[in-house]
Parts: C-alpha cells; sequence; structure tokens
C-alpha cells in the first residue's frame, strides 16, 4: 500500500494536471453548452446534473484504460491516434474561434444522461482528447484532471441558468474564442509530438 502512494506521488505532476485539464475543459466547453442545457430543461423540465457527470466521468476514465486495447485491436498505435486527434482538436479550436459548425450533433428533445453525459460531454472530440493526451502523460494526472472537469461541469449544470444571466451571451462568446486560441496552440504541439514518433 505504501509502494502505491509512493508511486502515486511520484507520478503526479501540477503541470500535466493543469494542461490536460485545460485541453479537456476546452474541448468539453461546458461554458459554451450552456445554451443547449437550458433548452434540454426548458423541454424536459428539468437536467440530471448528478447522473449525467457521474455517468459522463465513468465513460471517460474507462476509455482512458480500455481505450488503447481497442486501438490495438485494430491494429493503430496511440501515436497515431493522437495525430488524428490534434487533426480534431484543430477543427474544434476553429469552431469555438470562429463561431462557424462544422458538424452537428442529432437533436436531443429530453434532457436525460444519453444527451448529456454523451455526446454533450463525453463526446468524440472528448474521448479522442483523452487517448491523445495518454500519449503524453502519466495516466493518473489525466484521471485528476478528468475528475476536476467533472465536478466543474456537475457545478455549471446545476446553475447554468445563474451563469447565462451573469455572462450573458456576449460573455459566453468571449470565453469560447479565448479557450480556441489555447485549444489550436495545444493542437499544434500535440500534432509536432506525436508526428515525429510515426517517422522514427
Amino acid at each position: 500500500m505504501k509502494e502505491i502512494i509512493t508511486l502515486i506521488k511520484e507520478t503526479i505532476n501540477l503541470r500535466e494536471i493543469f494542461t490536460a485539464g485545460m485541453v479537456l475543459f476546452a474541448v468539453i466547453d461546458i461554458i459554451g453548452s450552456i445554451p443547449i442545457i437550458i433548452d434540454l430543461r426548458r423541454k424536459a423540465g428539468h437536467v440530471e446534473s448528478e447522473k449525467a457527470a457521474i455517468v459522463a466521468g465513468i465513460l471517460m476514465i474507462l476509455f482512458l484504460f480500455v481505450g488503447k486495447e481497442i486501438l490495438n485491436l485494430i491494429g493503430i498505435d496511440v501515436n497515431s491516434f493522437a495525430v488524428a486527434g490534434a487533426f480534431i482538436l484543430f477543427f474544434i479550436a476553429l469552431e469555438m474561434i470562429l463561431g462557424i459548425s462544422l458538424y452537428k450533433d442529432d437533436a436531443h428533445e429530453t434532457a436525460s444522461i444519453v444527451p448529456l453525459a454523451f455526446p454533450l460531454i463525453a463526446g468524440a472530440g472528448t474521448m479522442t482528447s483523452i487517448l491523445s493526451l495518454r500519449a503524453e502523460y502519466e495516466t493518473v494526472n489525466i484521471i485528476v484532471a478528468i475528475i476536476m472537469n467533472i465536478i466543474f461541469v456537475y457545478a455549471v449544470l446545476k446553475s447554468s441558468g445563474k451563469i447565462e444571466r451573469i455572462l450573458g451571451q456576449q460573455g459566453i462568446n468571449v470565453i469560447r474564442k479565448i479557450f480556441g486560441v489555447i485549444l489550436l496552440a495545444i493542437a499544434v504541439k500535440l500534432f509536432a509530438t506525436n508526428i515525429q514518433s510515426l517517422f522514427q
């Protein structure tokens, strides 16, 4: 038990946790999703914040551990997936910065676990980002980053109406653009780091 605790202490890196947390925060884009959450709340009468956050967290952590094995089954290495993930992050960043929509999710009529936990929170971009991060960072740091984001997501789901009133639509748009630029820079770094491994 002591050995495990020591190992965790040695592998925990605040810089990695912060960077991974920022990537996931930008990709999940829960602030930018507030209008969608409010619309779901209006249609269904309520949002299952606790269940949505827990299910999304479980999906993300499960994919962190079994995602690589799934890739191995179909003959894809993590570096290749990380490069593909960099492209996805790049296009998500463009959406956030330019205010355009390159892809659209199916419309949902109920605020159940499915539209909130997946694909709104733990969508394809989030899953891709998690495996891309695994190619660079320690697993324990990514788990901490996931948990931090899930806690924040839960807080936003609980107080989405109040946040919208405080920030306003213009404020939400500004935040989306700022995190879009950050995400774009991270996508470029992720691409540059992993593309080298493919040619070695």
